[in-house]
C-alpha cells in the first residue's frame, strides 16, 4: 500500500486551465463570513464560471470541530467560539498569528485522489518551511506537518519530542475542495490549551516565532506562494482586502 510519503506530490498541475487565483485578506475576517465567501467560491469553481482560488487570511480566536470531533477534547467550550465544520478532522485553533490558507482547486481538472491531494498540501508546507531553514515532516500515523524537538525531553516510549506547526483539514464539493491548511506563524500558543489539537495529546504545538525564527506573515505568504506554484502550478493576483 502507498503511503502519503510515497505519492507522487508533482502531478497537481492543473490541465488546460487558467492559473489560480491568489487572495490576501489583512483583516481578521470572522469565520461565518469566510465559509459563506468559500461556499459561494467553491460553487462558481464547480460550475466553470470562476478560476481556482487560494485565499489566505488571519481569523479572531476561534475553535473549529471537524467531522471526526470528539466533544471530550473540547477542554474549555466557553472560552472561544466554537464552530462546526464539514471539513475532515477534529478539533482545531484559529487564530490571529496563524496563517491559514483556503484552497479551492477543481481536482477534476487536477487528480480525483484526495490522498495525493492531503499530501500535496503537506509539500506546500514542508517546502514553505524548508525555505526558512525549518525541518518540517509529515507523520503517516497523523495528518499535518511537525518537527522534532531534540531541545525538548523524550516521550516516553523514548522517541523524541515532536511539536505540529501546521494543521490540514479539507473537504470536497463536486471535486472541488475547500478548506485547507493552517500554519503557526506566531499565533498565543496559550490558546491551544483550550482543546486537544486534533486529538492528539502525546504531542505539543509549536510556531516559527516558537522555534526562534521571527518572521513577518507577509514574508511567510511569499515562501508559501513559491510552495504552491511549485506543487499546484501558477497563480495570479486577485487583490487584498
Amino acid at each position: 500500500m502507498l503511503t502519503r510519503t510515497d505519492l507522487d506530490h508533482t502531478m497537481f498541475a492543473s490541465i488546460g486551465s487558467p492559473a489560480v487565483r491568489w487572495r490576501i485578506s489583512d483583516s481578521l475576517i470572522p469565520y461565518d463570513e469566510a465559509m459563506a465567501v468559500m461556499d459561494a467560491e467553491v460553487a462558481k469553481i464547480a460550475d466553470g464560471t470562476a478560476d481556482e482560488l487560494v485565499w489566505l487570511l488571519e481569523h479572531p480566536p476561534l475553535y473549529t470541530a471537524g467531522t471526526s470531533a470528539d466533544s471530550a477534547d473540547l477542554i474549555e467550550p466557553d472560552r472561544f467560539p466554537v464552530y462546526a465544520t464539514g471539513r475532515g478532522g477534529e478539533y482545531t485553533y484559529h487564530g490571529p498569528g496563524q496563517r491559514v490558507a483556503y484552497v479551492m482547486l477543481d481536482l477534476k481538472r487536477r487528480r480525483q485522489d484526495v490522498r495525493a491531494y492531503v499530501a500535496a498540501l503537506e509539500e506546500v508546507i514542508i517546502r514553505c518551511l524548508g525555505a526558512m531553514n525549518v525541518r518540517g515532516e509529515r507523520r503517516e500515523d497523523r495528518v499535518g506537518v511537525w518537527v522534532r524537538r531534540p531541545d525538548r525531553p523524550h516521550l516516553p516510549d523514548g522517541t523524541m519530542a515532536e511539536d505540529k506547526i501546521a494543521a490540514l483539514g479539507i473537504r470536497l464539493r463536486r471535486w472541488v475542495s475547500f478548506h485547507g491548511l493552517s500554519l503557526n506563524v506566531d499565533p498565543d500558543l496559550s490558546h491551544f490549551t483550550g482543546i486537544v489539537p486534533c486529538g492528539i495529546s502525546a504531542y505539543g504545538v509549536t510556531s516559527l516565532m516558537d522555534l526562534g525564527l521571527p518572521v513577518m506573515m507577509t514574508d511567510v505568504d511569499i515562501r508559501l506562494r513559491q510552495a504552491f506554484e511549485e506543487v499546484f502550478g501558477p497563480t495570479v493576483s486577485d487583490g487584498t482586502s
